[in-house]
């Protein structure tokens, strides 16, 4: 049987061509770079990455069946700890592909009984009990003793993690998948996420860093980073609360309009997301505020709710339907008004919501962390967000941002949001975008950074022995360098005259100038180039400041390295990377030669990210 073949078959059947061709690009990609050549004797891992909400499953689901195709006869997915989303991926699994002895958590007979007759999928939540029960179930039938282990993680970033990396200890979820993985005569781990920051600051010694990264691009009519966070100007479709005066109000009476739009012209949903704090108390306030909102329109419907209403109504531009007359618009409202078709629920620990509650007509959904990974809301047009952080993740803000994907009308959308989460929000898809970019173009030490406040992702989970993080605005030199050849640099550098304070130029020289340095163990060298190369990734012709200055009579070891005016003339630099070449005498350390010496800055109010193998005491 041809898995893959099967597969997209069936997703062109439903009328998805675009996707299936996707899915095969991606499946076809995978196999023929990754698992084809795969040794069968090794444990390898990889990861599989894809805008948030932007169709990972079937991406997922098209790896694994060409992996069928190359031989692997037995597969792992894991979700997240989830009861409702483990069944639903088992419900889609069994829908979506055929030919395979697919498994519940409690299906170890079933799986024993096939004996890998058919490839086995067995669909498991990352949850400490379940993956016990099934670490001993693999290693009891002796099955994978003889056979490589196909393991998809879905969200790999949440849970399977050590977060017990700094206490020299492992946590337990993290023990297990050790265990299962390891516990296979050869393994491939194929992480699959939209936030990915958390696995590309593994180390490769904690055995969780990506062998491999590839990228899917998402297909047409998704609306992503790039449409909200777009980086030339704040788009129409978002609102800054600063700027509003009753926000409630205005988010109630857009939605409203919106939702009017939406079901009068058969549309089946119209969604309404209020993403307040973590706090429960403050969601049912929110929500007892919707409330207010809604019997106010419903007092005023024939007076002022006519004002208000039309200039939400003159905003709209919808792009899926012909946009009705303000009457019909009216008419629909005043009719989910009076007979109650209007639905407020709150979701989070205290309540119990299911999708099928927001699946159908207008609603307002009100919660916290429960609006995070794995749910979906169908139809969502509105968001008003006023979650804050005293210390940001970059990961979690963007699995919280609900906003993207599919079945939005894009002339509809709103956002209303602070200016200052905006701009959060905007730096995280800058980063995002830079990751994609270093991805697309194979480099492999993928580099991260942020602005100073806004971490990349839970602190827990990341190796503070071997992670430094470089700051930007700060000079950095080695206090023992040495160059390989003397007369190599000065040759590059000859162009460049003392008498002139400062020369703009392209990266890619001041990458050829290190490349000629010895740096110290203190003096981070290869985290420098890779900065550049990300930076080089995103403006293949990025611009850099070179500072020259020779004769330098410095003494080695002393703690400064740039000149009062030196210093202060590349401080005035704040968004490019300056480079200063001293040429010291030789005369006051420095092995008793006129060798040069680096000192580097990297665009201010960022923080840098690098993964050593080394510890940092080490170095």
């Amino acid at each position: 049987m041809q898995y893959l073949k099967t597969y997209l078959q069936k997703i062109k059947d439903r009328g998805n061509e675009k996707l299936a061709e996707s899915i095969s690009k991606t499946a076809e990609d995978i196999g023929n770079q990754h698992i084809r050549n795969f040794s069968f004797i090794s444990h390898e891992i990889g990861l599989l990455f894809g805008n948030v909400q932007s169709g990972k499953t079937g991406q997922m689901f098209g790896v694994m069946c060409k992996a069928a195709d190359l031989g692997f006869p037995a597969f792992i997915l894991l979700t997240t700890d989830n009861v409702v989303l483990q069944q639903q991926t088992l419900d889609r699994v069994r829908d979506d592909l055929d030919g395979f002895c697919i498994c519940g958590e409690n299906d170890s007979g079933l799986f024993i009984e096939n004996s890998l007759v058919k490839p086995a999928i067995v669909v498991l939540k990352k949850n400490a009990r379940v993956l016990r029960l099934w670490a001993n179930v693999f290693n009891s039938t002796g099955f994978m003793k003889g056979n490589p282990l196909f393991i998809v993680d879905d969200e790999a970033d949440a849970a399977s993690l050590n977060t017990l990396i700094n206490r020299n200890s492992q946590s337990s979820i993290n023990r297990y998948l050790d265990s299962i993985k390891n516990g296979a005569s050869s393994s491939l781990y194929l992480q699959v996420t939209g936030t990915p920051q958390a696995i590309l600051l593994q180390t490769l010694a904690s055995g969780w860093h990506p062998y491999f990264t590839y990228y899917f691009h998402p297909g047409d009519g998704y609306l992503g980073g790039d449409f909200f966070f777009p980086t030339s100007s704040k788009p129409e479709c978002i609102d800054f609360l600063e700027t509003i005066k009753r926000p409630t109000r205005s988010v109630v009476m857009r939605h409203l309009a919106v939702s009017a739009q939406i079901l009068a012209s058969k549309g089946k949903v119209s969604n309404c997301l209020l993403h307040p704090s973590v706090r429960q108390n403050v969601h049912q306030r929110f929500a007892d505020d919707v409330a207010k909102e809604l019997d106010w329109c419903m007092e005023h419907i024939n007076t002022e709710f006519i004002t208000e209403l039309q200039t939400h109504y003159d905003s709209l531009e919808p792009n899926k339907s012909e946009k009705l007359s303000f009457e019909v618009i009216y008419k629909t409202i005043k009719d989910l008004l009076e007979k109650k078709g209007i639905k407020i629920l709150v979701m989070n620990g205290k309540t119990d919501v299911e999708s099928p509650d927001y699946a159908t007509g207008c609603n307002f959904i009100v919660g916290g962390n429960t609006l995070g990974r794995g749910v979906t809301f169908p139809g969502l047009q509105t968001i008003y967000y006023t979650r804050t952080s005293k210390k940001p993740q970059a990961d979690t803000m963007w699995q919280h941002s609900r906003m993207f994907g599919y079945d939005r009308d894009s002339g509809m959308m709103k956002i209303f949001i602070d200016e200052q989460l905006y701009k959060l929000f905007a730096d995280i898809n800058a980063t995002n975008n830079a990751i994609i970019a270093q991805v697309e173009q194979g480099i492999e030490n993928i580099k991260i950074y942020y602005p100073v406040g806004l971490n990349p992702t839970r602190r827990n989970v990341i190796d503070n022995k071997r992670v430094n993080i470089l700051s930007g605005g700060t000079n950095y030199y080695p206090f023992y360098p040495d160059n390989n050849t003397i007369d190599d640099i000065s040759k590059l550098l000859e162009p460049f005259s003392n008498d002139d304070p400062y020369y703009q130029v392209n990266l890619r020289l001041i990458k050829k100038i290190l490349s000629h340095i010895i740096a110290s163990p203190d003096f981070k060298l290869d985290a420098f180039l890779s900065v550049i190369d990300t930076l080089l990734s995103e403006q293949p012709a990025g611009q850099g400041i070179l500072i020259v200055r020779r004769g330098r009579d410095v003494a080695q070891g002393t703690g400064a390295l740039l000149s009062p005016n030196d210093w202060k003339l590349g401080g005035t630099f704040h968004d490019k990377v300056v480079l200063t070449m001293y040429q010291v005498t030789g005369t006051k350390g420095w092995g008793g030669k006129a060798i040069w010496v680096p000192n580097i800055k990297l665009p201010h109010d960022t923080m840098y990210y690098d993964v050593s193998e080394e510890t940092i005491e080490e170095a």
